[in-house]
């Protein structure tokens, strides 16, 4: 199922596109989540498009086109998705090449809007007075076309946004042919079980990236665990001399494979009441090739955390454990000793960690979506 959603910024779109994308098991793409993304880039396309939304202009059609069609043109949207904040113009919508099933249009007063916008808690930077008036004048000259184009092809739900939520998601399932039994849709089912395994030098964020996981419900198993109570077991000190006499003597004794090995048995339990689970510290490719030997039914993706070497030391020197388990001398370790460079190299996914924990969340929201999409 395609859809799109449409209303003035503060009608709540991405409240019912979230909602929507687990009820009709098809994924959530708010073009204002890509274009914030692309706007913190350090690049030319990356400061127009923070400029042009700050202004709380319009992209360009040619340009905002050739970005939509680039995403829905990945794997994950084969099936269908929820687009929010496109088609906008009606230049949009004749060259827009994708058939749509349905546009829900959620309908709110100006004022309602500026209200909401207003006191709400996330506040974004570009979620000025000026620029969300600017733009609420621009979904009127532009935008409101489109909605008659999507209605005379009989292919518009208006709802009242003003409902409340839960008002609003009955009204749309009711309309797409859909509805709730004992308040919920039938679960989407996986065909696929997976796993997601966490890569990185020391310091890149595999925690910070394990917790967002964890967030989503996701069970996670730690492959640092072993040696992080080993250690405390004995009452070492957390330095690289330790860690390293640790990992080397269980090397040893069980190959390069050792933590997928010792970790075997949780990550079966895991995936036997879970479709997606997530490896939190996979280090060696032997590890890699270990989990797909012995789940060769599981989708094992390799998600690669990176952050330029000062952001790491500092990191980690800042941390309340642990903090002194950082520099060269350790990151060959990693990316020798452990054969973890191989595992970098060939990722499904290399997220760059060099900002704010919300950005990391945004680009791990994406790699989700492929997964559980998929």
């Amino acid at each position: 199922m395609k859809l799109v959603l449409f209303g003035i910024q503060g009608s709540g779109k991405s409240t019912q596109g979230n909602l929507l994308s687990k009820q009709l098991k098809v994924p959530y793409l708010s073009t204002g989540h890509i274009l914030r993304l692309i706007a913190r880039e350090k690049t030319t396309l990356g400061r127009y498009i923070k400029e042009t939304i700050n202004s709380g202009i319009l992209v360009p059609d040619e340009k905002m086109i050739e970005i939509v069609e680039e995403y829905l043109s990945r794997s994950e949207y084969k099936n269908g998705y929820i687009l929010d904040g496109f088609p906008r113009t009606l230049v949009q919508v004749n060259r827009f090449k994708n058939h749509i099933d349905k546009a829900i249009y959620l309908k709110i007063p100006d004022k309602e809007a500026l209200w909401r916008l207003t006191y709400r808690n996330d506040h974004r930077g570009d979620e000025t007075i000026p620029a969300i008036k600017k733009r609420i004048e621009l979904f009127h000259k532009f935008t409101q076309p489109v909605i008659k184009f999507y209605e005379d092809q009989k292919k518009l739900i208006s709802i009242d946004g003003t409902k409340s939520i839960k008002e609003i998601n009955l009204i749309i399932l009711k309309n797409l042919g859909k509805q709730l039994v004992k308040n919920q849709v039938k679960a989407w089912e996986q065909k696929e079980k997976a796993i997601i395994a966490i890569v990185g030098l020391p310091g890149a964020g595999k925690t910070e990236a394990a917790r967002f996981f964890a967030e989503k419900g996701l069970p996670i198993v730690s492959f640092g665990k072993v040696i992080n109570d080993y250690i405390k077991e004995k009452g070492l000190e957390h330095i690289e001399k330790n860690h390293k006499a640790i990992r080397e003597s269980l090397r040893e004794k069980y190959g390069n494979e050792a933590f997928a090995i010792l970790n075997e048995e949780k990550i079966k339990k895991e995936l036997d009441k879970n479709m997606i689970m997530v490896v939190d510290g996979m280090r060696s490719w032997e590890e890699y090739l270990y989990l797909k030997q012995k789940l060769p039914k599981v989708k094992i993706y390799i998600l690669a955390l990176y952050a330029d070497k000062d952001i790491r030391y500092k990191r980690i020197a800042d941390r309340k454990e642990r903090s002194k388990l950082f520099g060269e001398e350790r990151d060959i370790n990693e990316l020798m000793g452990t054969n973890m460079g191989p595992t970098i190299a060939y990722a499904d996914f290399l997220v760059k960690n060099n900002f704010s924990k919300e950005e990391l969340f945004e680009k791990l929201e994406q790699v989700y979506r492929i997964v559980y999409f998929s």
